[in-house]
């Protein structure tokens, strides 16, 4: 019992950091493109964070992306003790991203560190004669993974194409005029952004928490946990909800500059495509049941809006160094958390 109130403690302070993590991803363009302050910003955000709740369980009706999360490793490999590892990991590597600036995925470190832990507990329960990997489910992370590649890439070509349609519709406006309108605009897009980082990031909490429930009951025989993952209290997405919100509020000022001046410089045009090009495909991923990066997704969306200009207004070393930064998401914070759970999963 006691792991168990560590583990969903320890997943909500995840997302918690979460929030103050990705909070440049919907108000780095309005905080840069001077919309609103960084204070106002972070507040509108987080409750547009906190709106995503009622709509994904009244308007939508489930919370897929929870789901998908939660079967990342299969039924019978998850414990606690794989749980409690996979989120110090998690935790950790946001924690070092957040501090260099740097706009990794909280979503690929959750869930590189859930698989790692699973797959070194494997591991050493089968006395070092597997490797492992038969705990997880392959085709689950590698549909994650492809979107490491796939969300920038749609958040690039959708907001390439907006930016050229804005630009030949308001050709013909007084350039004073259409900077006050989209300015008004961007509070509208990053608010719809926002509730598409609240809808997919903290479904990802959601499910590590689901899989923990499951994990009390059929192990540990605990009254508060699940018989199935599907089984998920209110209390679970409520709870996400909230934290989540209240992350995003405390701001995570380091990565908005990166994101909002480093990658490309952004007007309140290209602050409105961008992110108007991250809530689609935030959307779509939601529809599809796919966990993705808010990071990847908006980072993918500047960099389009900034080509259109010329390809030599995005700073492709910048660019590269997250991408690089990407790649090394899942594989590091899975090897942390093997690590971790070699060293302290047979006292837990």
């Amino acid at each position: 019992m006691t792991l168990l109130i560590i583990v969903i403690a320890l997943a909500l302070i995840f997302d918690f950091i979460n929030g103050f993590h990705d909070a440049a991803n919907s108000i780095a363009t309005i905080v840069s493109t001077k919309v609103l302050t960084p204070l106002r910003a972070v507040l509108w955000a987080a409750f547009f964070n906190f709106i995503a709740f009622f709509i994904a369980k009244f308007l939508i009706g489930e919370f897929g992306i929870a789901n998908t999360v939660s079967k990342v490793v299969l039924e019978q490999f998850i414990t606690l003790p794989v749980i409690f590892s996979g989120i110090v990991a998690a935790i950790l590597w946001n924690l070092a991203t957040w501090w260099f600036g740097i706009p990794s995925s909280s979503s690929h470190t959750l869930i590189g560190g859930f698989a790692g832990a699973a797959i070194m507990s494997t591991f050493i329960a089968s006395s070092y004669t597997t490797s492992g990997f038969e705990s997880i489910k392959y085709e689950v992370i590698i549909k994650i993974a492809s979107f490491i590649v796939l969300a920038p890439l749609i958040g690039m070509i959708v907001s390439s194409f907006l930016t050229i349609l804005i630009l030949y519709s308001f050709k013909k406006v007084n350039p004073q005029k259409a900077n006050n309108w989209f300015r008004l605009l961007q509070l509208v897009s990053s608010g719809l952004f926002s509730i598409g980082h609240g809808l997919n990031d903290s479904q990802k909490v959601m499910g590590i928490i689901a899989a923990a429930l499951y994990a009390a009951y059929t192990q540990n025989n605990i009254d508060m946990g699940i018989h199935s993952i599907g089984e998920m209290p209110d209390w679970v997405a409520f709870s996400c909800f909230t934290v989540i919100s209240l992350g995003t509020m405390s701001g995570g000022w380091r990565i908005i500059k990166t994101m909002g001046s480093r990658i490309t410089k952004v007007t309140p045009l290209e602050g409105v495509a961008a992110e108007t090009a991250g809530a689609v495909t935030l959307y779509i991923t939601e529809i599809l049941k796919i966990p993705v990066s808010t990071t990847h997704t908006i980072t993918g969306a500047i960099i389009g809006v900034g080509a259109v200009k010329r390809l030599s207004a995005v700073r492709w070393g910048v660019t590269s160094n997250l991408l690089i930064a990407w790649l090394l998401t899942i594989p590091v914070s899975g090897g942390l958390a093997a690590m971790i759970y070699f060293i302290f999963g047979a006292m837990l």
